[in-house]
């Protein structure tokens, strides 16, 4: 598909300035093809390409799609059904019980309603992690969005983990948009027998690798008594910290932190996930300036509970300015650069995605910023993270092809979905 966007307000978020300028941007073969501000470069553009779709984008910002790098997107099935729970309690005795229950049509099923809210909140890409990812596979194909869906293992399913990255590998090897990881659950979840298995999959079929690292008080304890270290000095000693997307990293010290950075640790940050089960603010203000990538995930939709990235980069700065004191700490473009920028590279599209410039792959939102909750604007940048909402985005691109528009899903029938889900639900939740 041809697109052409036009009077565009672009945030380019390629790190130079202005930040933000009015614009044309080209879409083609999948590709942006031209980000110009000549006053006759749209019609240079149907000169090459006169079938071209032309939207018209006057009060509306054109800027990359947002990336949500932890998720697992299936648990939307399991919204709302554990709330106000410590995490160990919440793990062993709600969620764990509730997805043994589930079937690989269940996961799809509520993997294919995330996806569908996502893309609706202008979310363009994510890492999900959960179990049958080969049927997580299935909604990500059939929504339009992008993932990296990353297989997970316990001690007990490293067997069915195996089986699910063979399959992963395989039905992602002619996508363009999907690519398939491992993801071990947690070093006090996963022995370091699973753990180097997880390493050994992704050496063999050249996947990358996904975990939960340092996010409670009760792993830091249960590791350092089995043995002797905190969690990343855990990994590091398996050599699995190597370019590992680790979610969550609140409890790491300074030594733990010297360690990510040298190792080319990505950090996905979770705000609203780690204020809803207490577990602790990330230090994300120390990890940025030690030279750590730092990025932005949702977490399932039964800790969070929704899969709303703008009311994560919202709570993402506001929770580094009150634990650190500074008003300064982290500030709205860093935010979105965290949700866009950083995301992308590591997703292992860095230069490719979270930007708009010419050659990269054309993953683009419009906001609607006509709305009061976001006037009057004196930086777009601030009023974006602060004051825009998921309700906010309007047109949804993922590699080249419209999959929102005017906030409607194309080729999903949205309440049907939502009510397949309720009936879904309804069954999982009974126990006799």
């Amino acid at each position: 598909m041809n697109i052409l966007l036009e009077n565009a307000t672009v945030i380019p978020m390629t790190g130079g300035e202005p930040r933000y300028f009015k614009a044309t941007v080209a879409i083609r073969d999948r590709h942006i093809a031209m980000v110009s501000q000549a006053e006759d470069a749209a019609e240079k553009f149907l000169r090459i390409c006169p079938d071209a779709r032309r939207i018209d984008c006057t009060g509306k910002v054109v800027m990359p799609g947002l990336v949500n790098t932890h998720c697992h997107a299936a648990m939307t099935l399991q919204r709302s059904s554990a709330d106000d729970i410590a995490l160990m309690e919440w793990l062993n005795d709600y969620i764990w019980p509730f997805e043994a229950r589930q079937t690989a049509d269940d996961i799809e099923l509520g993997a294919r309603l995330g996806a569908v809210e996502m893309l609706l909140g202008g979310v363009t890409s994510f890492v999900d992690m959960y179990w049958h990812e080969s049927s997580v596979f299935n909604a990500v194909r059939d929504t339009g969005i992008r993932a990296m869906l990353t297989a997970s293992c316990l001690d007990a399913n490293i067997g069915a983990c195996r089986r699910d990255v063979e399959e992963l590998t395989a039905k992602a090897a002619g996508s363009t948009r999907i690519t398939a990881g491992v993801s071990p659950h947690a070093a006090y979840s996963c022995s370091p027998a699973t753990l180097l298995e997880a390493r050994r999959l992704c050496d063999r079929y050249g996947l990358r690798m996904t975990s939960h690292l340092s996010e409670t008080t009760d792993e830091i304890r249960m590791v350092a008594e089995r043995y002797g270290c905190s969690p990343v000095e855990h990994f590091d000693s398996l050599g699995i910290l190597d370019g590992l997307l680790a979610a969550h990293c609140i409890y790491v010290s300074d030594k733990d932190i010297e360690l990510m950075a040298r190792r080319g640790v990505s950090v996905a940050h979770n705000p609203s996930s780690n204020m809803k089960i207490s577990s602790g603010t990330a230090p994300v203000d120390k990890m940025l300036k030690a030279g750590i990538r730092c990025t932005i995930g949702t977490d399932g939709p039964c800790s969070n509970n929704d899969l709303d990235m703008w009311e994560e980069m919202r709570n993402a700065s506001f929770l580094q300015k009150v634990s650190t004191g500074n008003p300064l700490a982290v500030p709205a473009y860093e935010i979105l650069k965290m949700a866009t920028v950083s995301g992308a590279e590591a997703m292992g599209y860095g230069g490719q995605l979270g930007i708009i410039a010419e050659g990269a792959i054309a993953d683009v939102i419009t906001i609607d910023i006509f709305k009061p909750h976001i006037y009057p604007i004196y930086d777009l940048i601030s009023n974006l993270v602060y004051c825009a909402k998921a309700s906010d985005v309007e047109t949804v691109i993922v590699d080249g092809e419209i999959v929102v528009e005017q906030r409607r899903m194309a080729g999903i029938d949205v309440g049907e979905l939502c009510m397949q889900v309720q009936d879904a639900a309804r069954r999982l939740s009974r126990t006799e």
